[in-house]
C-alpha cells in the first residue's frame, strides 16, 4: 500500500514538471539549450526557441514556415556589437500575416546544436521596437534584427562560432535553417527584434544590405 501511494505522488510531481515546462508564461527555465527572454528569462527549449503566439490581420492567414524563405539581408558591427538583419520572404501565392518574435537557434558546421540564449526586445535601438502585425504580400519580405556582443567576458577567450542559424517564425512549430556565420558571446546570447517591414518607423533600422 505504501509503495502504491509513493508511486502516485511521483506521478503527480512528474505531471507538474511537464506543465511547468509547457507553460509559455513561466518565469522559470528547464535544463536545455535555448533560452528565450523578454526583459527577464521566461522559457527554455532545445534547438530553436519556443514559438511566439500571434494574431492575424483581417482577411489574411498566418505565414507558415513552408511558405517563407529566410536569408541574411545585411550585417554591420561597431564597438563589439554586431547587428544582423534577416529577411523572411513570402513564397506563397497569397498574402499572409506575421506578428511577434521569431525563435532562434544555432548549429555548428557539423550540425550539432550550440547553446543559444535568445533575448526578446533587449536594449539595442534596432531591436527594442514594439511588436505589430505585418502583412506580407506574395513575393515580398519582412525583416527582423539580431544583435549580439562578440567580445568574450569573464575567463572566456573566444566565443563558439556557428555555421547555421535555425529560425522558427512567430507562431510556428517548425523551423528552417540557413547558413550564417555568428559568434555571440555570453552563452550564445542573441537579442532579437519582432518582425517589421521596411515601411516601419525609422527606429526599426536594418543592417546595410549585403553586396
Amino acid at each position: 500500500m505504501k509503495k502504491r501511494v509513493i508511486s502516485l505522488i511521483g506521478g503527480v510531481c512528474l505531471g507538474g514538471l511537464v506543465l511547468a515546462a509547457c507553460s509559455s508564461g513561466s518565469s522559470t527555465s528547464t535544463t536545455v539549450t535555448t533560452t528565450t527572454t523578454t526583459t527577464a528569462p521566461t522559457t527554455t527549449s532545445t534547438g530553436a526557441a519556443a514559438h511566439a503566439t500571434t494574431t492575424t490581420a483581417a482577411g489574411t492567414t498566418l505565414c507558415s514556415t513552408t511558405n517563407l524563405a529566410a536569408s541574411i539581408y545585411g550585417s554591420s558591427g561597431a564597438a563589439g556589437t554586431i547587428e544582423t538583419t534577416v529577411a523572411l520572404k513570402n513564397t506563397a501565392a497569397s498574402n499572409c500575416t506575421l506578428s511577434g518574435y521569431p525563435g532562434l537557434g544555432m548549429t555548428g558546421s557539423n550540425g550539432a546544436s550550440l547553446t543559444t540564449t535568445v533575448v526578446r526586445k533587449g536594449n539595442y535601438s534596432f531591436t527594442a521596437m514594439a511588436p505589430t502585425a505585418v502583412i506580407i504580400s506574395s513575393g515580398q519580405s519582412v525583416y527582423f534584427n539580431m544583435g549580439y556582443s562578440d567580445v568574450p567576458t569573464g575567463s572566456a577567450t573566444s566565443c563558439p562560432a556557428a555555421a547555421n542559424l535555425v529560425i522558427t517564425p512567430p507562431n510556428a512549430y517548425t523551423s528552417m535553417t540557413i547558413p550564417a556565420q555568428l559568434a555571440p558571446c555570453d552563452n550564445g546570447t542573441i537579442v532579437v527584434s519582432p518582425v517589421f517591414t521596411t515601411a516601419s518607423p525609422g527606429v526599426q533600422t536594418t543592417a546595410p544590405p549585403q553586396s
